[in-house]
């Protein structure tokens, strides 16, 4: 088991090294050139398109339910953990690696929206789309497609199912000292009750979920740049300065190269966006849309939301306070940030973050893996993927998971080198649908 254990460890490592990471920013920043920069001209119509409703549009869910659906799987722990891992090592000039890892993400994201929806299928459970089909029927390499759904498939059970449950029990087990197989049995249930309606069911559910919890972990982050409006720019400073000048060790802190932060700037960015693993189109393929544009200006907001606004206000945080020149752990240093600044208030509030963005991820994160099983396998075996997927909630809370951790990296990492395959060789299609719309406006 060892060897096994070590042999997954050094692959995942090989994966997201610097080929994985240049392959992922370079894509986003090719098709950030060959839409002319949209997501910066194009976001405030993008923004009031969220809400937008098309007449007689085929779909399962709104534009709206589709977005956050996708957010509940990508706002999760890397806000919360990935930035504090990401200043942790690479100091405070990794965030500005995350934010230009989220600028051309927006390209990416919008791009794999924009495939998805135009090579949707039909089925018996409703609409169906992502890399698999796009790389199946527009791309015409089935194989890949294939091998996307699998990856897909098993990388759920791991960073969207078991490893989310896992954080959960370790936050209420050492806040509340609940026992783990007790948050494992509740988890367990609030996932069953919503994930064996499926999407539709998913959708009402993050609807009202996602915006909540954004809202009050946001909220909150705002009294804390409110309290400290001062020391927003000198924290900004140290975000910029050092994105290109080593900063030195000192304290409990490491110190960190400009290589460092760059590294870890883009790594803990891609892991929280997920901009090109090809996660977030699948439930861009169930939105109620004539026009694969439409909904792709939507799926762009999500890395704005997730990445630029959301980990920034982390960022702002941890670098306001003290701890992350102390050494300070980065599963720790997020929550310690905020008890810093609110007390015991700020304590729970990250507490129960982590706990709504780690059950929203699952929710997320079920409909990917469903998605990627049909596909395999086709619709009559999907309950049975719904009923394996909500035991791997109880398992998850209930083990230590750091085999889990590097096989869901490694699946991660085997997942987006298909997709950004075919976000490549369908450049050309996102471009001509692109400027059809524009032009049309």
């Amino acid at each position: 088991m060892e060897t096994i254990e070590g042999l997954v460890a050094s692959i995942s490592s090989f994966v997201w090294g610097v080929p994985m990471l240049t392959l992922l920013v370079g894509t986003g920043v090719y098709l950030t050139v060959r839409l002319k920069f949209m997501q910066f001209w194009a976001l405030p119509h993008a923004l009031k398109m969220i809400f937008a409703k098309e007449e007689g549009a085929k779909g399962e869910i709104s534009h709206f339910a589709a977005l956050m659906t996708a957010l509940a799987a990508t706002v999760g722990i890397g806000n919360i953990v990935g930035v504090a891992t990401a200043i942790t090592l690479g100091g405070p000039g990794a965030v500005f690696w995350m934010w230009l890892t989220g600028l051309v993400g927006m390209a990416t994201k919008y791009s794999e929206a924009v495939l998805a929806v135009k090579y949707r299928k039909e089925g018996a459970l409703g609409f169906k789309g992502g890399p698999m089909y796009y790389l199946t029927y527009g791309a015409n390499m089935p194989w890949l497609g294939t091998a996307f759904a699998f990856f897909t498939a098993c990388a759920a059970f791991g960073i969207g199912n078991m490893t989310q449950s896992n954080a959960v029990a370790e936050v209420l087990g050492s806040q509340l000292n609940i026992p783990t197989w007790v948050t494992g049995l509740v988890l367990l249930t609030l996932t069953a009750l919503v994930i064996l309606g499926g999407i539709r069911s998913i959708g009402r559910f993050t609807s009202y979920l996602v915006p909540f919890m954004i809202i009050v972990y946001v909220g909150f982050a705002l009294v804390i740049l409110v309290m400290n409006v001062d020391k927003i720019g000198g924290a900004f400073g140290l975000i910029f300065y050092h994105a290109f000048n080593p900063i030195a060790a000192g304290g409990g802190f490491a110190g960190a190269t400009i290589a460092a932060a760059i590294r870890f700037g883009i790594a803990r960015g891609v892991f929280s966006n997920e901009s090109g693993l090809g996660s977030a189109p699948i439930a861009a393929a169930a939105a109620k849309t004539n026009d694969p544009v439409k909904q792709a200006l939507v799926s762009m907001t999500q890395t704005f939301i997730d990445t630029l606004v959301v980990c920034t206000m982390t960022a702002l945080i941890i670098l306001m306070s003290p701890f992350w020149q102390e050494g300070v752990s980065a599963g720790q240093l997020t929550m310690l940030s905020f008890g810093h600044h609110l007390g015991a208030t700020g304590v729970f509030v990250v507490s129960v973050a982590t706990v709504l963005f780690a059950y929203s991820t699952i929710l997320g994160w079920s409909y990917y893996g469903e998605k990627a099983f049909e596909f395999l396998f086709g619709s009559r075996l999907v309950r049975l993927y719904r009923v394996l997927f909500i035991a791997g909630v109880m398992v998850g809370a209930m083990l230590q998971l750091e085999f889990v951790w590097n096989f869901s990296d490694m699946m991660n990492g085997m997942m987006a080198i298909p997709n950004l395959i075919a976000l490549l060789l369908l450049s050309n299609v996102v471009s001509s649908e692109t400027s059809r719309y524009f032009k049309a406006r």
